[in-house]
Parts: structure tokens; sequence; C-alpha cells
């Protein structure tokens, strides 16, 4: 009797044993288990560092496409500046052309009523020329009465006149031209100073 006692006792020692042996296995596995998935920490972290790698690439985006935004820009002012002056050569060659027809003008003013055919045949071509010229862009600079401006009228001299107010011009030589605002030729013209006072003696320069 006392020796099954003693089994049985020894059975339930074993069983025990044996529980918390597996008790002990399972702690271990869950802690090895919680140890390898990631924390809130860090999958917070990951996030972060992705976020900001979108933020650096979306940079990147907003430079590349403003750089090719200008270099558009760029190409289509050039464009449109090879398009708008793509006839100076041409216009500057018409310029003698313009000057002769002029003279030309000038010179059957005042003659004999046999000379108005040919004046008007003179006339209908210079009007013929200005009219192609303004179509491309070439106006005429005349400032006969007009304040003189340098950047558009050279002053072949200085006079004083007591009719006309100073730094205007007075007389046009010749007459100047532009190509879409841009000078192709200024306009030479005499200029007027203040007439200096009654008896004010000029002085002698070379003295």
């Amino acid at each position: 009797m006392g020796s099954e006692d003693q089994t049985d006792q020894q059975e339930k020692e074993r069983t025990a044993i044996d529980n918390e042996e597996s008790l002990i296995e399972g702690v271990i596995d869950e802690a090895v288990v919680e140890t390898d998935q990631p924390t809130e920490q860090d999958l917070q972290g990951s996030l972060d560092a992705a976020n900001a790698r979108a933020d650096e690439n979306w940079e990147k985006v907003l430079l590349a496409t403003a750089e090719v935004e200008n270099i558009r820009r760029r190409t289509q002012k050039d464009i449109e500046k090879a398009h708008r002056f793509s006839v100076e050569k041409f216009a500057k060659d018409l310029l003698p052309v313009l000057d002769s027809l002029e003279m030309g003008l000038a010179a059957v003013e005042g003659v004999a009523v046999d000379a108005s055919a040919i004046r008007d045949g003179m006339e209908l071509t210079h009007k013929q020329l200005i009219s192609a010229l303004q179509k491309s862009g070439v106006d005429v600079v005349d400032p006969e009465g007009q304040t003189f401006n340098p950047d558009l009228h050279q002053a072949m001299s200085v006079v004083p006149s007591p009719d006309h107010e100073p730094n205007t011009v007075i007389q046009v030589f010749q007459k100047g031209y532009t190509l879409s605002g841009r000078l192709l030729r200024p306009a030479m013209v005499i200029v007027s100073q203040a007439t200096p006072p009654a008896g004010t003696k000029k002085i002698d320069e070379q003295a």
C-alpha cells in the first residue's frame, strides 16, 4: 500500500514538473515572438522616414518642373525675338531706296506742270514702300518740331533760335527709322539752343 502511494506521489510530482516546464517554455516562446514583432515606436519611426523621403522627392519634382518651365519661357522669348527682328537686314537695305525717292520728290518740287506725272509716280512708289516697311514693323522717325531725344536723334549741330524752345529739333537732315521699337538709324537733326542775351560778348576761346 505504501509503495503504491509513493508511486502516485512521484507521478504527480513529474506531472507538476512537466507542467511547469511547459509553462516556462510557453512564456519564453511568447517573449521571443513579442520581441520579433515591431513596436509602435518602430512603426512610427519608419513612417516618419518614409514621409521625409516622400517630401524630399516632391521637392525635387517641383524644382525640376520649375526649371523646365523656365527653359520653355526663355525659348519662347528667343523665338519671338527672332521673329520680330528677322527682317532687320532687309529693312536696312531698303533705307537708301527711301532716301533716293525722297530726294527725287524734293528735286521736282516746284517744277513745271509737265513733271507732275513723274512726281505722282514717285509719290505712289514712296507710299507703297512706306506701307511695306510698316507691315514689317519699320516706323519713320521724323522729329521736326519735337523735343530732341538722344535715343532716337543725332544732333548734327546746335544753333540759337529765338522762335523755338531750347532743345527743339528745328530741321531734319535725314529721317530715322525704328524696327519694332528698336532703333535702326537715328534721325540726323539740327537742334535749337537758347538765344544769348543781347550785348553778350563771345569769349575768344583761342585767347
